[in-house]
C-alpha cells in the first residue's frame, strides 16, 4: 500500500489556500498554516489539518511556502515556531514568495546548511487558478528535489518551468514577471481613468479593447475590477510596492534601465500612501482620477 505523503502550506492567503485544497484534492495529508484564527477554522472544514504555526504542523514531506515577503519567510522557517523546529532532513521545501533573488539563495544556503531540499518555486496565476490547481511556477533547484516534490508541484499547478538547477533562477524571472505585471496594471488604470475623462461608458471602452491588441492578461483581470467599481483585494496595492521596488532595485544592481517600473512604481506608492494599500491593486486608478477631478465607479462622492 502507497503511503499518503504529507504536504504542509504556510499562509493560506490567495495563493496558498488554493494550493492546499488543491493538495487535499490530490490526496495529500494536508496541513494548513496560518494566524488567522477563522482562515484554519475554514480550512478544517474543507478537510484539512490546521496549525497556529509551523513548528506545531510537524514533519511533513513537502512544505510550500506562500506569505508575503522574505521576512515573513525567513520568520516561518527559522523563527521560535518556524519550521525548521520540526522538520525531517531531506524535507523539500519549496519557496513560493515573491522576493528578491539574493534573498532566496540566502534562505535557500540556510535550509540547506539544515539538511533540507530546496525548490525556488514562485508561482503566477492569481486566486481563480490557484482554486483550480492551475498556476504557473517558475522553478528552479536540484533534480533529487523536483524528483521528491513532482507529485504535489503537479497537484498544484498546470505548468512547471525548470528553470535550472541554481536556486534564484526561479525568484529572477518571477522579478520579470512582475515587472510587467505591475506596469501593465498601471496602464490600465490610466487607460480606463483617460477614457472616463473623454466622457466614454468604460464598459464599452473595456469590451472594445480586451479583443484589441492593446488587450493584456492584466487589462482584463484588473480592467473589469476597475469597471465594476470592485476593489476587494485579489492582491493588494501593498503587494506592487513591494515587487516593484525589488524589479527597481534589482535592476539598480544590474546597470540596467527600468524608466516604466520607476513611474508605476512611484504611482503603487502614492496610492500607498493615500491609505489605499490593502485595496486591490486595481485602486492606483482611483488616484489617477482623483488628479483628474473625475469619479470611477466605487468612488465615493
Amino acid at each position: 500500500m502507497t503511503r499518503q505523503m504529507t504536504a504542509t502550506v504556510i499562509g493560506l492567503g490567495s495563493m496558498g489556500w488554493g494550493a492546499a485544497l488543491s493538495l487535499l484534492r490530490a490526496g495529500f495529508d494536508v496541513k494548513g498554516v496560518d494566524i488567522r484564527s477563522d482562515v484554519l477554522a475554514s480550512f478544517e472544514k474543507e478537510g484539512g489539518k490546521a496549525y497556529p504555526d509551523a513548528a506545531s504542523a510537524g514533519e511533513s514531506d513537502v512544505v510550500f511556502v506562500f506569505v508575503v515577503n522574505s521576512r515573513q519567510a525567513e520568520e516561518v522557517l527559522f523563527g521560535e515556531r518556524g519550521a525548521l523546529k520540526s522538520a525531517k532532513a531531506g524535507t523539500v521545501f519549496l519557496l513560493c514568495v515573491t522576493m528578491a533573488p539574493t534573498a532566496t539563495m540566502e534562505l535557500a544556503e540556510r535550509l540547506s546548511s539544515a539538511g533540507m531540499q530546496v525548490i525556488d518555486a514562485p508561482v503566477s496565476g492569481g486566486h481563480i487558478k490557484a482554486l483550480a490547481g492551475e498556476i504557473t511556477v517558475m522553478a528552479s533547484g536540484p533534480d533529487q528535489a523536483f524528483d521528491h516534490a513532482a507529485a504535489a508541484l503537479d497537484a498544484v499547478s498546470a505548468k512547471v518551468f525548470r528553470l535550472g538547477s541554481e536556486v534564484g533562477l526561479g525568484s529572477k524571472v518571477k522579478m520579470i514577471n512582475q515587472l510587467l505585471a505591475g506596469v501593465h496594471i498601471a496602464a490600465t488604470a490610466e487607460a480606463l481613468t483617460l477614457a472616463a475623462a473623454e466622457g466614454l461608458d468604460l464598459r464599452t471602452v473595456f469590451d472594445v479593447i480586451r479583443v484589441s491588441a492593446g488587450s493584456s492578461w492584466m487589462f482584463e483581470n484588473r480592467g473589469a475590477h476597475i469597471v465594476d467599481g470592485d476593489y476587494t483585494p485579489r492582491s493588494a496595492v501593498n503587494i506592487f510596492v513591494k515587487d516593484l521596488g525589488i524589479v527597481t532595485s534589482e535592476a539598480d544592481k544590474a546597470g540596467a534601465s527600468t524608466p516604466l517600473s520607476a513611474a508605476a512604481l512611484a504611482l503603487f506608492k502614492e496610492a500607498t500612501e493615500s491609505g489605499l494599500g490593502l485595496e486591490d491593486d486595481a485602486a492606483v486608478a482611483k488616484i489617477l482620477a482623483e488628479r483628474a477631478s473625475i469619479k470611477l465607479p466605487g468612488m465615493e462622492g
